[in-house]
């Protein structure tokens, strides 16, 4: 059996501009759960307020199989594992597993760490048994050690060896600096199978553009765990991608690594990883990128048509992508039942909207939307195609000032007028920013209907620019987290004009909060 294991929320968010709140953690943790990922490394526990807040919040989750490691180092040179505060973090984090790193490279034992060869097998050995015996599941990762072991295997052998000794789970080999090649990796992996006698994993960076490579090397070899990120993110070039690692390892090398429903849900979690990282989901990357079953030629799209299998390795459907042609798209049917049934919304071929529905979306995402990011847009789309919608206010007008004076700091006031229940509100209010104004003032205009909005409140915001080459006159989409103190929801809004982008995922939000989590109502 090969264990998944990810560290999107840690090494990812080393990958430049890439940044997670805690609540994107949080969501992004449940997704990974649901996709069959076996270990999340949430964090470094200790070293910055939004880790231990995660790990706090996540022991709330209900994540079926999945456990949640805690990242750090063996304990600093010179003092007891007792007296270390990155070991004592990684016991209150309240994690099921600790995944400490060590030097397996004398390099850095002594040029980094400043230490001697022995007393750095005693960190590794002492920082092991110190967790041990406080009951955690201990994976050891063994930083730079392919490098390590081309410069003197003997030590990293003995770094190893102990490290087993001590009770490590497991023992992760890493490539730290990305520039192993497959055949080095596969010839020591077999090496140090036959002379230490505990499991083995892999981690791996792609500064080679090997990383996947190198992994499935490993695991032929006898790798029993395998580290990764979604998408490939990471520190420089990244690291091990998991969304194509995944696939690779259940379709083409036969391990059952994640049921067939998990492995469907690949596509949607590589893009909501995206769409949280405020970043493009990779449009050609295998599997899961758009592009990745995208036909334009002419001989290939009369060929697939025929027999998809005469242009495509895969059915794109086994891990929830869909096929594309881009003269005439073809439909998406099974995905957007499986979305559906997903959000608690039943259809069917006979829908006589479901056509429809398909038309609306496609149409959506030409301008610029994306669901993947926002499934409360989506499933209000959904409700209004199938008739079910109730609107509960309508926007009559709204009018935003920006006073900025040269001293201070600007200031914005949203005047509303909205219709709720046959009856019109008029009503202001002043805030830090327009979106900020607009989202208080709207508010204040409904509470007096819907006295539950109070429990709603705006976790994050982001916006992108999906043309960039027009400039100031660029067309936004502004994807809003809203929460209301035990989930969070996604909505969309795309606009040429942030303000309203920011009103069509702000309206989205509050109507999805009111109707669907104030009450507490599951999805």
């Amino acid at each position: 059996m090969i264990e998944l294991y990810d560290t999107t929320l840690r090494d990812g968010t080393q990958r430049e501009g890439v940044s997670f709140s805690t609540e994107d953690k949080l969501n992004i943790t449940k997704k990974l759960a649901a996709a069959g990922i076996d270990y999340v490394e949430g964090g470094w526990p200790g070293s910055n307020p939004k880790d231990i807040e995660y790990f706090r919040k996540v022991r709330e989750l209900e994540l079926e199989n999945t456990k949640i490691a805690a990242f750090g180092s063996t304990r600093r040179p010179g003092i007891k594992a007792d007296d270390d505060m990155n070991l004592r973090a990684i016991v209150d984090s309240g994690a099921d597993v600790a995944t400490i790193f060590g030097k397996s490279w004398p390099l850095h034992v002594k040029e980094a760490l400043k230490t001697s060869l022995d007393e750095n097998i005693k960190m590794v050995a002492s920082s092991i048994e110190y967790l041990k015996a406080r009951g955690m599941e201990v994976f050891f990762d063994a930083e730079h050690f392919f490098d390590g072991y081309k410069s003197d295997s003997d030590y990293s052998i003995q770094v190893l060896q102990a490290a087993a000794e001590a009770g490590a789970d497991c023992l992760v080999l890493c490539d730290t600096n990305g520039g192993s090649t497959p055949d080095e990796i596969g010839s020591i992996v077999r090496v140090v199978k036959d002379k230490v006698s505990a499991d083995i994993g892999i981690h791996t960076h792609n500064d080679a553009e090997l990383a996947v490579a190198n992994s499935l090397v490993a695991v032929r070899e006898g790798a029993v765990q395998v580290q990764g990120t979604i998408n490939g993110y990471g520190e420089r070039c990244g690291n091990a991608n998991l969304s194509s690692l995944i696939p690779n390892l259940q379709l083409k090398y036969g391990y059952q690594v994640v049921t067939a429903e998990q492995l469907k849900r690949l596509t949607a979690t590589s893009r909501y990883v995206s769409e949280t990282a405020n970043l493009l989901p990779p449009a050609h990357m295998a599997y899961v990128g758009e592009s990745a079953f995208a036909h334009k030629g002419g001989i290939h799209v009369s060929a697939v048509l025929k027999n998809a299998s005469t242009y495509e390795h895969e059915d794109p459907e086994t891990f929830g992508n869909q096929r594309r042609v881009l003269v005439s798209e073809l439909s998406g049917k099974s995905n957007l039942r499986y979305k559906a049934e997903e959000l608690g919304i039943e259809l069917n071929d006979q829908n006589e909207n479901l056509q429809e529905v398909l038309k609306k979306i496609k149409e959506l995402e030409h301008q610029g939307y994306y669901f993947e990011g926002a499934e409360a847009s989506l499933k209000l789309l959904l409700e209004r195609a199938r008739g079910e919608y109730e609107k509960l206010f309508s926007l009559e007008s709204v009018r935003i000032l920006t006073d900025k004076k040269e001293t201070n700091d600007p200031n914005s006031e949203a005047t509303i007028k909205v219709l709720v229940n046959g009856e019109r509100v008029h009503t202001a209010a002043e805030g830090d920013g327009p979106v900020n104004a607009l989202d208080k003032a709207l508010r204040k205009a409904l509470v007096k209907f819907y006295p539950e909005i109070k429990e709603i409140a705006l976790v994050d915001y982001k916006v992108r620019v999906l043309n960039g080459q027009d400039g100031t006159a660029a067309k936004v989409r502004v994807l809003i987290e809203t929460g209301n103190g035990d989930e969070t929801w996604g909505t969309v809004g795309v606009s040429t004009n942030i303000i309203e982008a920011s009103w069509q995922a702000l309206v989205d939000s509050i109507q999805y909060g009111i109707k669907f989590k104030a009450s507490k109502e599951a999805v």
